[in-house]
């Protein structure tokens, strides 16, 4: 991977500031396999429908969720497959099963045996 400039590196990190959120979070993961309205957002996480337009505004500047019309009806859904993979990527992580016993990184404490 290239290295990124102070700009880039940056605009990830705000990605990963927004993301940080729970509830902006939440809502991107409501949106990470079916578009979604306010209204479905809100109720289907118990958030108000101005504090859930508020973290989706943040969360369509950052190109996170893009907005789908339909109609007279706006949907949100991942903005592209990049955001998405990394999403199932992190999720998929975290919910496996792992074992820290082997995946220690202290190799100075990993005498050779005689």
């Amino acid at each position: 991977m290239r290295l990124l400039s102070s700009e880039q590196v940056a605009d990830v990190a705000e990605v990963f500031r927004l993301l940080g959120e729970p509830n902006r979070l939440r809502i991107v993961l409501a949106c990470l396999e079916v578009d979604r309205t306010v209204g479905e957002i809100g109720e289907a996480l118990g958030l108000s429908q101005s504090l859930t337009s508020h973290h989706l505004r943040l969360l369509r500047t950052a190109r996170i969720l893009r907005a789908v019309r339909n109609g007279r009806h706006v949907a949100y859904a991942i903005d592209d497959d990049h955001v998405r993979d990394v999403l199932r990527n992190m999720v998929a992580h975290l919910t496996e099963p792992h074992d820290h016993a082997h995946h220690t990184h202290n190799h100075a404490e990993e005498e050779p045996e005689p």
